[in-house]
């Protein structure tokens, strides 16, 4: 094993980042029970954010990113694993203060790791992420809450990480996804991918009323909040919920206390990151078994050199689907 390798480092410089590709020593590594040499990692915003140097995700730097990593061990101490083991870790403080998966390699605490389930492969893994954990997730406790076969859903932010394997997984077993998204232009994709329907913004708001509408969906997944998420507790039918795991639109939204009271409906929050990791592996083992999904023509796979055009592009809201970073 050599001792220097390459990383995507975040370097502050008179209030603005930059990215540079760097060299680095394993010694400048946190401490930790795992060294992994990671095979892939992936995009999310979070990632973005932190390379922008966001302060709720980020605050020492020079910093590397990387909120999800895969990859094999190399050196396993005090811990259930052993060298050559295949390891996914996500969440955590992985990529936030903690050096991140856009290196060639980590250094985590057992804990943060679960095994790679065997009929999962290490790209399959990152083409999911973050992104599918919290997918997967949202899907799980709205199919714990009301059931998932034969339901009218509705997803936001549907050609994002969150949202298109959202209407991947939903179309899978057996809902009829309505699809929200402000980039209609991408109406084929997202229909090709498992959406019924696509709704602009816009069409969105004209279908619906505040404090209570016409009741249009029995489920959804959100990743918007604001606006977008008040309008859809407004449309559920009696018994439904909405899964919320996301913030673009905004850190607060208005609802009245009727969705709650006169239809039974729930609001149920989403985290992927703090979470037990048996509550993560429940998640992973049914994404390598019955929720496989085939995600690979939806993602785009980049080198170190290319991840920071990706990081630009997803924070001018303009990525589709998943990007994953091959090491």
């Amino acid at each position: 094993m050599t001792n220097s390798f390459k990383a995507l480092q975040v370097q502050e410089n008179e209030g603005s980042y930059e990215t540079h590709l760097v060299e680095k020593n394993i010694d400048d590594l946190p401490e930790g029970d795992l060294l992994i040499k990671v095979s892939y990692s992936s995009l999310n915003y979070k990632d973005a954010l932190s390379a922008s140097g966001n302060p709720g995700v980020t605050r020492n730097f020079p910093h590397t990113p990387g909120i999800d990593a895969v990859g094999e061990i190399v050196q396993a101490n005090n811990s259930d694993f052993k060298e050559g083991d295949k390891v996914i870790v996500t969440g955590y403080d992985l990529g936030m203060n903690t050096s991140g998966g856009f290196s060639e390699y980590i250094r985590v605490p057992n804990h943060w790791a679960l095994g790679l389930p065997p009929e999962l492969s290490e790209i399959d893994s990152m083409c999911l992420g973050t992104a599918g954990l919290t997918a997967g997730l949202s899907i799980y406790a709205l199919e714990s809450f009301r059931g998932i076969s034969g339901t009218n859903s509705v997803v936001t932010g549907a050609t994002g990480g969150v949202g298109s394997i959202s209407v991947m997984l939903l179309s899978k077993l057996g809902s009829e996804v309505t699809a929200v998204s402000g980039k209609k232009e991408k109406e084929g994709l997202i229909k090709s991918i498992g959406a019924k329907q696509v709704l602009s913004r816009e069409e969105l708001s004209e279908m619906t009323r505040q404090p209570l509408g016409k009741t249009l969906w029995d489920i959804g997944v959100d990743v918007v909040s604001g606006e977008m998420l008040s309008l859809l507790l407004a449309s559920l039918t009696p018994g439904g919920a909405v899964a919320c795991s996301g913030l673009v639109g905004g850190p607060s939204f208005e609802s009245s206390i009727f969705p709650f009271i006169l239809r039974g409906n729930a609001l149920i929050g989403i985290d992927s990151v703090e979470i037990p990791l048996e509550q993560k592996e429940n998640i992973w083992k049914l994404f390598a078994n019955e929720w496989g999904l085939s995600l690979q023509d939806t993602t785009k796979i980049v080198s170190l050199d290319e991840i920071s055009d990706e990081i630009s592009t997803i924070l001018k809201g303009e990525q589709v689907g998943r990007v994953v970073l091959k090491l």
